[in-house]
């Protein structure tokens, strides 16, 4: 057990697990071509369930090695879930599974720890992420009532209804094609529109959207911490045992001495 537990733990089997996946990814991207030999393709499909088997052993490892501890960690649930999915029969009706093969991939994200720490800051950041996109659909709806009204009728292809303004809006938002495809023609016909575009692409391009930025930004930063803390403390226990391990040393050497 602790044999296992030493090669699960180790930094070569993570690096062999991200070596493995990479290349798992890569064999993948090779299959969706449509010029290979039947025999390219047979070999790719070898390569792809020998990753496959090695994802199994893996996680086979770790079950074994923490037991039930293993569904502690969500990215042990996470991996799992992964492989799962690719253990379904891919024939008949479910023969569209074989394209979420490439799902694999995310688990990169489990293996390098920069990823996790991206998608733990992402994850944290939801809360206020949401609250900014409650603002920004608040804004987005109000804007998309007014240019309903003011365009509308001049422009239907873009203003006619809600619908048509929002996606004409968030189009502006994303600044694609916003002055030249949409912005420019209309003031052709009102002149002032300005008035009511420019403001726009303020308050959401460069204000609500930095807000979204900035809220992942610093929930990143938090879980940096976090984890920098979480070393402390370890490396804090770790000093603690050696000036035990030492004291006991030195009380050993007394008692020794005081024997003889």
């Amino acid at each position: 057990m602790a044999a296992i537990k030493n090669i699960v733990e180790s930094n070569w089997f993570q690096s062999f697990i991200i070596a493995v996946i990479v290349l798992n990814g890569i064999v993948l991207g090779f299959q969706t071509s449509r010029t290979l030999s039947p025999q390219t393709i047979a070999f790719l499909d070898m390569i792809d369930m020998a990753c496959l088997a090695i994802f199994c052993v893996e996680i086979l490892m770790k079950f074994v090695v923490y037991r039930f501890g293993f569904f502690k960690q969500g990215w042990n649930v996470f991996d799992l879930l992964i492989v799962v999915v690719a253990l379904i029969p891919s024939s008949g009706g479910l023969s569209i599974l074989r394209a979420f093969r490439i799902l694999r991939v995310l688990r990169l994200v489990t293996a390098v720890a920069s990823f996790r720490r991206v998608v733990a800051g992402m994850l944290l950041a939801i809360p206020g992420v949401g609250s900014v996109g409650g603002l920004l659909l608040l804004v987005f709806y109000i804007s998309g009532v007014l240019s309903t009204m003011l365009f509308g009728e001049d422009f239907p292809q873009w203003f006619g209804t809600l619908g048509k303004s929002m996606y004409s809006l968030f189009q502006i938002m994303t600044l694609e094609s916003w002055s030249m495809g949409i912005v420019r023609p209309v003031m052709e016909v009102q002149p002032y529109a300005w008035v009511f575009f420019i403001p726009f692409i303020t308050v959401t391009t460069f204000t609500v959207l930095n807000l979204f930025i900035g809220i992942v930004v610093d929930a990143m930063a938090t879980v940096k911490e976090a984890e920098m803390e979480e070393l402390h403390d370890d490396h804090t226990d770790i000093e603690t045992m050696i000036v035990q391990l030492h004291d006991e040393v030195r009380a050993l050497r007394s008692e020794l001495s005081e024997r003889k």
